[in-house]
C-alpha cells in the first residue's frame, strides 16, 4: 500500500501546499510486535504487475469440464492474465445440497477433484500448460466449513463446532455446511496436510481462502511457512482484515473500495439496489473524493507491502448483488480503469472481458459467456492488462508510485498521477452524472513531449472537460 500525496492551493494563497497522509504507524507496529517469527512476508517479483482472473469452471464452457477449459488458455494468455484463480474444484456434498448441482463451497473431500469437471490428471495437465504459458494457478480453498457428508463429519465429529445440544452447526444461515472447530489441533493438522497435497501432487501455486477472516489468524500465521517450505505460495484472503496480511496472506479483498464504487454510482442515480428481503437499499451521498479518505485509511491500517485486490465484479457480486453494469451503470468502465490504476491488483471475473451483463447461475448449469467473436471489451481489458504490465508506477505494493491528486472544483472528478523514476501515468475520470469542465484548485497536471493517450497512442492535450463516465489515461511513450 502506498501513501497519497495531495497537491492543492490553500484558500487565498498562491503557494503550493503539499500534504500527505500519515505514515503507517499501525502497520509497522504490527510487523514489529507479531508473535510469529515469520514476520518478513515477501511479495514475489512476478506478482507486482500481475492481473488475476477468476475461473467459474462450471459456467465457462458448454460442458463445464476442465478439458474444455484447457482450450481457452491461449486466449487468456493473449488477454494478459497472470494468475488463474479456480473456484473450488472439489466434489460437492449431496447432503443438504442446494439446487441441482450444489454450491462449490460445500466441500465433500479436500483431496479429490469434482467428477463434474473431469479428473485430477486432466486438471494437472491444465496446471502444467498454464505454467508453460507463464501463468500461475491458485485454488479456491474453503477452510471455515465442510459439506455435511464430508468424511470428517463421521470420522472426526470432534473437529466441528456444536451447539448446546451437541449438534453440528453451520456458519450464518448456510444450511449445506458444518463449521470447523479451530480449537482442535488435529483438525488444523489435517487442513494443512490437505493444502500441501495440492502443492506437492498437482503443483498449484497458492490459494484463495474463502471467508479467511472467520478462521483464527494464528492458524494462517502458523500455516504459511509450512506451505512455503513446499514451494513459494501466493495467498489471497477473502477478507478485508489487515492482521491477516502481516504473516499469512499476500493479498486481501478490497471490499471497501468495491462498496465505495457502488455507493458513488448509486448516489449518481445509476441504479436501484434491492436487498434479499426485497426492500430498497439507500446509500449515503458519496462522490469521487471519498476515494481519498479510504486510501489514506488503508495506507495506515495495512502492512507496508501488502496488496489489496480491486474489482468491479466477482462470483458473489454477479450472482447475488447484480452485474457490474446493473450496479455501476455508465460508470462501469471508469471504475474498471480505477481498479487497474489505483494501488493493488485488478481482478477479472469469468465473462467480464466480454461485457457479460447477466447473472450466472450458482447452483446449476448455465449458458457460458460468448467468447468468440471478441468484442470491444476484450480489447479494453487486454489494453488495461498491458498497461498494468508495462507501467512501473502501477506496481502493487511499495514499488508502485504514490498517488498525486489534482483537486478540481467538482467533487465528481477524480484526477491523479502516479510516477516511478521517469515514467508517469495520468488518470482522468468523471464519476458523476453530469458533464464537468475541469477547473483545477491547485497544481495542474503537466505532460511532456513523450506523453501520449494510452488508448490511442496519440500525442494530445489533456482534457478540459469530461462527460459522465468518461475516462482518459496518459503515459510516457
Amino acid at each position: 500500500m502506498r501513501k497519497i500525496l495531495f497537491l492543492a492551493l490553500a484558500a487565498g494563497a498562491a503557494a503550493l501546499i503539499v500534504a500527505s497522509c500519515t505514515t503507517r504507524k499501525k502497520s509497522d507496529a504490527a510487523l514489529a510486535q507479531a508473535d510469529s517469527t515469520y514476520t518478513n512476508l515477501k511479495q514475489p517479483d512476478w506478482s507486482r504487475n500481475a492481473v488475476i482472473y477468476e475461473v467459474n469452471l462450471r459456467q465457462y464452457t458448454d460442458s463445464g469440464t476442465i478439458t474444455a477449459f484447457e482450450r481457452e488458455l491461449p486466449r487468456l494468455k493473449e488477454l494478459g492474465v497472470d494468475i488463474l484463480w479456480f473456484m473450488p474444484i472439489h466434489p460437492i456434498s449431496v447432503d443438504g445440497r442446494k439446487g441441482e448441482l450444489g454450491s462449490y463451497y460445500a466441500v465433500q473431500d479436500y483431496k479429490a477433484f469434482n467428477p463434474e469437471f473431469g479428473t485430477i490428471d486432466q486438471f494437472k495437465k491444465v496446471v502444467d500448460k498454464a505454467h508453460d504459458l507463464g501463468m500461475k494457478v491458485i485454488l479456491d480453498w474453503v477452510p471455515n466449513h465442510t459439506g455435511r457428508d464430508n468424511a470428517w463429519v463421521t470420522e472426526h465429529p470432534d473437529w466441528y463446532v456444536k451447539d448446546s445440544l451437541g449438534n453440528m452447526v453451520g456458519p450464518y444461515d448456510w444450511t449445506d455446511v458444518y463449521k470447523l472447530d479451530y480449537n482442535n489441533p488435529e483438525m488444523r493438522a489435517a487442513m494443512v496436510d490437505a493444502l500441501k497435497f495440492w502443492l506437492t501432487d498437482v503443483d498449484v501455486d497458492g490459494f484463495r481462502c474463502d471467508v479467511a477472516g472467520e478462521v483464527p489468524t494464528d492458524f494462517w500465521d502458523e500455516t504459511r511457512p509450512k506451505l512455503d517450505e513446499v514451494k513459494e505460495v501466493f495467498m489471497l484472503a477473502e477478507a478485508s482484515k489487515p492482521e491477516l496480511q502481516v504473516n499469512g496472506f499476500n493479498m486481501g479483498y478490497n471490499w471497501p473500495m468495491k462498496d465505495l464504487f457502488s455507493e458513488i454510482a448509486a448516489t449518481q442515480g445509476q441504479y436501484t439496489f434491492k436487498g434479499e428481503d426485497g426492500t430498497v437499499k439507500t446509500f449515503p451521498a458519496k462522490s469521487a473524493v471519498a476515494i481519498d479518505s479510504l486510501l489514506e485509511r488503508q495506507a495506515e491500517e495495512y502492512p507496508t507491502d501488502s496488496y489489496l485486490m480491486n474489482m468491479i465484479t466477482n462470483h458473489d457480486l454477479n450472482s447475488w448483488e447484480g452485474t457490474a453494469q446493473e450496479r455501476l451503470g455508465n460508470l462501469t468502465d471508469a471504475f474498471a480503469v480505477l481498479s487497474y490504476t489505483l494501488p493493488g491488483m485488478p481482478l477479472i471475473y469469468t465473462g467480464q472481458e466480454t461485457g457479460l451483463n447477466r447473472a450466472l447461475e450458482f447452483f446449476k448449469k448455465d449458458v457460458p459467456p460468448t467468447w468468440e467473436p471478441r468484442n470491444r471489451y476484450f480489447e479494453f481489458y487486454q489494453k488495461l492488462n498491458h498497461l498494468k504490465h508495462t507501467q512501473p508506477a502501477l506496481q502493487a505494493g511499495v514499488h508502485g508510485g504514490e498517488i498525486v491528486r489534482y483537486p478540481t472544483t467538482s467533487d465528481d472528478l477524480y484526477i491523479f498521477s502516479r510516477s516511478v523514476d521517469n515514467t508517469t501515468v495520468y488518470v482522468f475520470t468523471n464519476l458523476g452524472n453530469k458533464t464537468k469542465n475541469i477547473t483545477y484548485k491547485g497544481k495542474v497536471p503537466e505532460g511532456n513531449a513523450t506523453t501520449v493517450n494510452f488508448f490511442t497512442g496519440q500525442t494530445e492535450e489533456f482534457p478540459v472537460k469530461l462527460a459522465p463516465g468518461e475516462y482518459y489515461i496518459y503515459v510516457n511513450r
